[in-house]
């Protein structure tokens, strides 16, 4: 039986957006409007997320077992504008992804490519490929980011210390 974790909780609850999660009184319109939930058979249910959040239950949201409840979210923002209670849902599970990550439980290809971000300052670094299709097609040429001011930013939000460690 899950253990209802009020630490937690309350961290959630006591979150600005999470105060939202009060509100919200179950009626799984999120689920049935959740993209995601639809083409998983239901495996991923953004209910059940909130639901355990509220609760408390912890165990049921972190863990290895569990890290598609989380993750599987991809903030496309439909259960925000479903919502009739206006509860801030993926708000809610951007906390429980930085709660992941701190917890160091964060899917490898999240990492890999947050870890990408800090060094080249974007996702996708420039390919000599897309440089030279851009130069053909008569677009300008993209210009480098800021790498300076973007570790700069990464590193207040103290990214670099969450990140797993190179071997």
């Amino acid at each position: 039986m899950a253990t209802i974790d009020f630490k937690f909780r309350n961290q959630i609850l006591g979150n600005d957006i999470g105060n939202t999660l009060a509100y919200c009184y179950q009626c799984a319109t999120c689920s049935g409007a959740c993209p995601v939930a639809q083409v998983t058979g239901g495996k991923y249910n953004p209910r059940r997320l909130i639901l355990d959040s509220l609760l408390g239950l912890k165990e049921k949201i972190f863990g290895a077992e569990n890290t598609f409840n989380i993750w599987g979210c991809t903030v496309c923002d439909t259960c925000d504008e479903v919502c009739p209670q206006k509860v801030e849902l993926t708000e809610i599970f951007t906390i429980l992804k930085n709660m992941s990550v701190e917890r160091g439980e964060a899917p490898d290809y999240y990492t890999t490519q947050a870890a990408t971000i800090l060094e080249n300052g974007k996702a996708i670094p420039m390919q000599p490929a897309i440089e030279k299709r851009r130069q053909q097609l008569g677009l300008p040429s993209i210009l480098a980011p800021d790498l300076e001011e973007i570790k700069k930013i990464l590193e207040a939000t103290k990214l670099p210390e969450k990140l797993p460690k190179k071997d």
